[in-house]
Protein backbone atom coordinates (compact mmCIF):
# COMPACT_ATOMS: atom_id res chain seq x y z
CA UNK A 1 0.00 0.00 0.00
CA UNK A 2 3.08 2.35 0.81
CA UNK A 3 4.48 1.93 -2.34
CA UNK A 4 0.84 2.74 -4.49
CA UNK A 5 1.06 6.23 -2.20
CA UNK A 6 5.27 6.70 -3.17
CA UNK A 7 4.28 5.98 -6.58
CA UNK A 8 1.19 8.80 -6.42
CA UNK A 9 3.51 11.05 -4.66
CA UNK A 10 6.56 10.84 -6.80
CA UNK A 11 3.61 11.51 -10.20
CA UNK A 12 2.39 14.49 -8.69
CA UNK A 13 5.56 16.04 -7.36
CA UNK A 14 7.16 15.18 -10.92
CA UNK A 15 4.00 17.18 -12.37
CA UNK A 16 4.73 19.71 -10.23
CA UNK A 17 8.26 20.25 -11.18
CA UNK A 18 6.99 20.77 -14.66
CA UNK A 19 4.80 23.09 -13.78
CA UNK A 20 7.29 25.38 -12.01
CA UNK A 21 9.47 24.71 -15.03
CA UNK A 22 7.04 26.13 -17.28
CA UNK A 23 6.63 29.19 -14.72
CA UNK A 24 10.00 29.43 -14.51
CA UNK A 25 10.04 29.72 -18.71
CA UNK A 26 7.29 31.71 -19.31
CA UNK A 27 6.64 33.75 -15.85
CA UNK A 28 5.63 37.70 -16.64
CA UNK A 29 7.77 39.20 -14.17
CA UNK A 30 11.34 37.95 -11.82
CA UNK A 31 8.85 37.98 -8.83
CA UNK A 32 6.80 35.16 -10.03
CA UNK A 33 10.25 33.57 -11.77
CA UNK A 34 11.82 33.81 -8.12
CA UNK A 35 8.80 32.28 -6.36
CA UNK A 36 8.87 29.46 -9.09
CA UNK A 37 12.36 28.43 -8.19
CA UNK A 38 11.66 28.65 -4.57
CA UNK A 39 8.81 26.29 -5.18
CA UNK A 40 11.17 24.27 -7.24
CA UNK A 41 13.54 23.96 -4.60
CA UNK A 42 10.61 22.54 -2.51
CA UNK A 43 9.54 20.01 -4.86
CA UNK A 44 12.82 18.96 -4.92
CA UNK A 45 13.06 18.32 -1.61
CA UNK A 46 10.01 16.75 -1.41
CA UNK A 47 11.10 14.18 -4.01
CA UNK A 48 14.64 13.32 -1.84
CA UNK A 49 12.49 12.59 1.17
CA UNK A 50 10.40 10.47 -0.80
CA UNK A 51 13.24 8.56 -2.36
CA UNK A 52 14.51 8.04 1.05
CA UNK A 53 11.45 6.39 1.85
CA UNK A 54 10.92 4.43 -0.72
CA UNK A 55 14.73 3.31 -0.70
CA UNK A 56 14.69 3.15 3.48
CA UNK A 57 18.14 4.92 4.32
CA UNK A 58 18.24 8.07 5.84
CA UNK A 59 21.55 9.57 3.50
CA UNK A 60 18.75 11.05 1.18
CA UNK A 61 17.28 12.79 4.17
CA UNK A 62 20.70 14.46 4.69
CA UNK A 63 20.84 15.44 1.33
CA UNK A 64 17.42 16.62 1.52
CA UNK A 65 18.97 19.26 4.57
CA UNK A 66 21.63 20.03 1.85
CA UNK A 67 19.20 20.96 -0.68
CA UNK A 68 16.94 23.13 1.39
CA UNK A 69 19.75 25.39 2.85
CA UNK A 70 21.22 26.05 -0.64
CA UNK A 71 17.67 27.11 -2.08
CA UNK A 72 17.22 29.31 0.92
CA UNK A 73 20.51 31.18 0.35
CA UNK A 74 20.03 31.20 -3.62
CA UNK A 75 16.71 32.73 -2.93
CA UNK A 76 17.72 35.38 -0.67
CA UNK A 77 20.62 36.37 -3.20
CA UNK A 78 18.42 36.26 -6.36
CA UNK A 79 16.00 38.74 -4.35
CA UNK A 80 18.77 41.02 -3.43
CA UNK A 81 19.99 40.90 -6.80
CA UNK A 82 16.52 41.76 -8.51
CA UNK A 83 15.99 44.61 -6.00
CA UNK A 84 18.99 46.37 -5.12
CA UNK A 85 21.26 45.00 -8.49
CA UNK A 86 24.46 43.42 -6.31
CA UNK A 87 24.55 40.72 -4.32
CA UNK A 88 27.39 41.85 -1.72
CA UNK A 89 27.77 45.42 -0.45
Amino acid sequence: MIEAALVFAFGCYSAALLLDLWRIARGPGSADRILALDTMVINVIALLVLYGLWRDTAIYFEAAMLVAMVGFVSTVAYCRFVLRGDIIE
